[in-house]
């Protein structure tokens, strides 16, 4: 299991690199070039210092049952949504220079909310033993609410990090266009935190107390 998940990790960051530099035409192409990097040192964290447990493993490899049917239809607008934010962006700032030049400023202002949306992702997915890649309550795992670690912060950290690291993209990528495929991303991503904190309030037992503890979801001290 550990090995087939370490294969699909990197062909995972291969074929979305590979759209990238296809789309911007060259692989002397650093904002991809330093986007990739920071990917690759979050996939060795994943697998190292920041890895999960096998259980855990084997559930984000191949989730059990009982998952809501409108979460596979947001995760598949999702992934068309990455889909076209990396190749607008290499398509703009790698290829056709829609854009104008970004300043340094907001290109080192996006590797720090890239990195970190990525960092926040792995912390919670460590933090969280029951942290699945789809929303449904695991009756056939015993459970429980994670209200520990940046669970304490916000109710989803995950979904937090991705919205960090989504807004971070355009920046570092140097692409103003893409910031609509972003801009969708991050809409899916409110949607999905919205109706699974209403599915876990309703279903797992002791989240609603959780819930008015932990009073905001991605957002600390706005939403």
């Amino acid at each position: 299991m550990k090995a087939s998940y370490v294969v699909k990790q990197f062909v995972g960051t291969f074929i979305f690199f590979a759209i990238i530099f296809f789309c911007a035409g060259k692989l002397m192409y650093w904002q991809g070039l330093t986007y990739l990097v920071i990917c690759l040192i979050m996939v060795i964290l994943n697998l190292t210092v920041l890895s999960i447990d096998a259980e855990l493993l084997k559930e984000r490899s191949k989730p059990g049952e009982n998952t809501k049917s409108w979460d596979k239809a947001i995760l598949g607008f999702s992934l068309i949504a990455t889909i076209a934010m990396y190749a607008v962006a290499g398509l703009d700032s790698g290829r056709y220079h829609w854009s104008p030049d970004f300043n340094i400023g907001l290109t080192v202002t996006g590797i720090i909310f890239t990195a970190t949306g990525q960092l926040l992702f792995l912390i919670a997915q460590k933090q969280n033993k029951f942290f699945s890649s789809t929303v449904r309550i695991q009756t056939d795992r015993d459970h429980t609410v994670c209200d520990t670690g940046l669970y304490k912060v916000v109710r989803h950290p995950a979904y937090m990090g991705s919205v960090i690291q989504a807004i971070g993209f355009p920046l570092l990528m140097g692409s103003l266009w893409s910031i609509i495929p972003v801009a969708l991303l991050i809409l899916l991503h409110i949607i999905r935190t919205s109706l699974e904190d209403k599915v876990l309030i309703q279903e797992l037992k002791g989240y609603h107390e959780y819930s008015t503890k932990t009073r905001y979801r991605i957002i600390p001290y706005i939403w």
